[in-house]
């Protein structure tokens, strides 16, 4: 009944949102005298804050038509080259003759946001790389009839794509989905299978949550897997193409994510409020971008949040070298072939330090001269994928690596 009574307060909100967009539209237009005086500017200003607050945002795109390489502007198409029902694969591709440089397979994570959340990342990469992206879709858009997604269906999505971009394949994993790439990857090896990457790109990911475990470690390990399957899971309303399927949705990811700091979020509503009143466009559209994407959510198959849970969080299968996909246990020691890169953030209030490192320990048969840890200081969760600090100081590193490991 969550996903229900969630739907019909957003029904509820339809004429207050076409009241308040209108007052906006009235107060805020340059063609209205009522938009250059003090009053009329406060009037658009709490409308639209009341719209942004009672509105449902859909899936952002990537908006990434144009790159630079070498001083000069080229031009970027998006494609669609592989599609299965819950994942795109994406590829970003540079007009020109750019066929000699490397492909990245970036894994976008598979937790609330959409892939679109690493629109930074793929815009720096994009002029040194041939780049593809997980999209994930929403699962409360892919039929019942297309059936369950468990982790082990995670990680035969990643080794299928690295199969299918070939043994000249880098592997960039953000957060989340460190773990099962790495799991991907460690099958592979055991295996022998003769494509391998070459290297992998971990950021920011819960390779082993025991070290210095973070609010959000300490709040999924104190709860059991039934507490959660409980008040978090529900089936998907009638109105959507995945009715009946089980889901978490992504109204209670997104009101998590919010009270993990609400003072910060009323803070930036508040200044998002003064901004308008001032008439401080740039500051405005900044806040506009950044919440147009935050609070984009999508639905995670319930089997998979379960699972990803249990293993990740609850037992620490991978840290303890027990952990198994489709019955073959994960011996990340297999690993010889693909170099590794972690890199974490200071500040990570999400994946806590040591955490993402702890993939060395593990990977015991690389040579030393193939692996390599970035700590960047002063930077946070979204700071290692995203802004001023990772494109001038991370990006760089992260590229001279995968170059050098070619």
């Amino acid at each position: 009944m969550l996903y229900e009574l969630h739907e019909l307060q957003h029904a509820s909100f339809a004429a207050l949102n076409l009241w308040t967009r209108s007052t906006a539209d009235l107060y805020g237009s340059p063609y209205s005298p009522l938009s250059y005086t003090p009053a009329g500017r406060m009037m658009s200003a709490a409308s639209e804050l009341l719209l942004r607050a009672t509105q449902r945002y859909e899936k952002p795109v990537f908006g990434i038509h144009e790159t630079r390489v070498d001083g000069e502007a080229v031009a970027v198409v998006e494609q669609v080259v592989r599609e299965q029902p819950f994942c795109e694969l994406r590829r970003f591709v540079k007009v020109g003759r750019f066929s000699g440089q490397p492909p990245v397979l970036l894994l976008a994570p598979l937790s609330g946001h959409f892939a679109t959340l690493l629109r930074d990342t793929v815009r720096a990469f994009v002029p040194d790389f041939d780049v593809y992206v997980t999209d994930w879709r929403d699962a409360k858009q892919v039929a019942l009839s297309e059936g369950p997604f468990h982790f082990d269906d995670y990680v035969r999505t990643v080794s299928g794509f690295i199969r299918h971009l070939g043994p000249a394949v880098h592997v960039v994993s953000v957060c989340q989905p460190t773990v099962p790439a790495l799991a991907a990857i460690a099958l592979m090896a055991a295996r022998d299978e003769a494509v391998q990457p070459q290297s992998m790109v971990m950021m920011g990911g819960p390779i082993d949550t025991r070290r210095n475990p973070t609010t959000v470690n300490n709040f999924a390990k104190a709860r059991p897997l039934s507490w959660f399957e409980q008040r978090v899971i529900c089936r998907v309303p009638a109105k959507y193409p995945g009715y009946l399927r089980r889901v978490y949705p992504g109204f209670l990811q997104h009101a998590g994510f919010v009270a993990m700091n609400p003072g910060r979020h009323i803070e930036s509503h508040r200044d998002f409020y003064h901004h308008l009143v001032q008439g401080d466009g740039d500051s405005a559209n900044a806040h506009r971008a950044f919440y147009d994407e935050y609070n984009a959510v999508m639905d995670l198959p319930a089997e998979y949040y379960l699972e990803t849970l249990e293993r990740v969080f609850h037992r620490h299968d991978l840290a303890h070298g027990t952990l198994q996909c489709d019955g073959e246990r994960v011996r990340p020691e297999a690993i010889r072939r693909t170099a590794l890169l972690t890199v974490e953030g200071e500040l990570d209030d999400i994946s806590g330090n040591g955490q993402t490192a702890a993939a060395h320990d593990l990977c015991i048969n690389i040579p030393v001269a193939r692996q390599r840890h970035l700590m960047a200081p002063g930077v946070g969760h979204y700071g290692i994928f995203s802004g001023r600090r990772f494109r001038e100081t991370i990006y760089p590193q992260i590229r001279d690596f995968i170059h050098g490991m070619g």
